[in-house]
């Protein structure tokens, strides 16, 4: 009996050990995976936050050339976590575009985070589409939309070519004013620059 029980222990012992080995080859996979993901582009400003409501949303997306939707970057969780649904001035051509109403959750929450201090921030894209997939060489888009207070919203859009090598594309800028003055609140998003990397 005592035999049994010590062949028992070693055998639930080994088990333990290589599922743990598992766990941790797994991990350091993963890790890999994470690490080897190169940023194809990036866009780098100046956000300040606002005080007062109605405010300090963004997103910052990719669309192909014709306008179809292709990933979104980053987007403010307050919105994206249904606060468009209660303001819906908040952002509202990511909402259309990235269809958040039918996108699931756990998929928001990869790409959401909260609204940032006030300082330079940096985000970058992969060169992949919404489902992880590389995207084929050529002419994309990247835009970015900022709720400046309710209604006022500003645009900022770059073109990206895949497939050239590293470049500084020129940003645009457009302010879209309902019936409140915007001046205020143009400095919420400043000093964007985009860089291809590869």
């Amino acid at each position: 009996m005592k035999i049994i029980s010590i062949l028992l222990l070693s055998v639930i012992t080994l088990s333990c050990t290589a599922k743990a080995q598992s766990i941790q080859q797994e991990t350091e996979q993963q890790s890999i995976i994470v690490q080897s993901a190169e940023p194809t582009a990036e866009i780098t400003f100046i956000f300040t936050r606002q005080s007062g409501s109605a405010s300090n949303q963004y997103a910052i997306w990719i669309e192909d050339a014709q306008g179809q939707f292709i990933k979104t970057l980053y987007a403010t969780r307050w919105t994206a976590n249904g606060g468009f649904n209660r303001r819906p001035t908040s952002i509202p051509l990511w909402v259309n575009r990235s269809g958040l109403s039918e996108t699931p959750h756990e998929m928001i929450d990869t790409v959401s985070g909260a609204t940032p201090r006030t300082g330079a921030v940096t985000y970058t894209w992969d060169g992949t589409n919404s489902r992880g997939v590389n995207v084929p060489a050529g002419n994309y888009v990247l835009v970015m939309e900022g709720t400046l207070r309710w209604e006022n919203q500003v645009y900022y859009r770059a073109p990206i070519t895949l497939g050239r090598g590293a470049s500084t594309p020129q940003v645009s800028v457009e302010y879209v004013s309902g019936d409140r003055d915007t001046t205020a609140e143009r400095s919420m998003i400043s000093d964007v620059t985009v860089r291809v990397l590869r």
